[in-house]
């Protein structure tokens, strides 16, 4: 897998539950937070791809709850990717505390390649050129 994106969050009121930490649901929406702007960093945002005819629905996902994040925690959100097979992509989502690296939450979400009608296709030849250009560097699974 290659890490190519890292961004901050800021669990906000809305997200938490009685007890003061995140609903489980969210965490899947900040997968998504990472998965969109590590796809902003390859140059092929969502409206892009789409554009091109590629979407890129979800298939599968799989969640573990590390820990507790809190109203107004900083998180760090690390995303990864790897093609995944013939015909779809992975996403892997590493979410810590910013102060201190306490783990939050980890997982993956797969994608399947797709045309508008939700035909499975292989991953076009622009999308792997763009992917092959970035620096490949070891995500932390811990």
């Amino acid at each position: 897998m290659q890490l190519i994106d890292v961004l901050e969050l800021r669990v906000r009121y809305s997200e938490t539950d009685q007890l003061g930490t995140f609903y489980n649901s969210r965490a899947l929406e900040w997968f998504e937070c990472g998965r969109t702007e590590l796809m902003r960093k390859l140059g092929l945002p969502y409206t892009a791809t789409e554009g091109k005819g590629v979407y890129l629905p979800l298939v599968e996902s799989h969640v573990e709850y590390l820990g507790r994040a809190r109203y107004d925690d900083l998180l760090i959100v690390a995303s990864g990717w790897e093609l995944f097979r013939r015909a779809s992509m992975r996403f892997e989502t590493n979410i810590r505390h910013a102060s201190g690296g306490a783990p939050v939450v980890r997982g993956y979400t797969i994608h399947a390649f797709t045309d508008l009608t939700g035909k499975a296709i292989r991953p076009p030849a622009w999308l792997i050129e763009a992917m092959a250009k970035l620096p490949k560097s070891p995500s932390d699974n811990s």
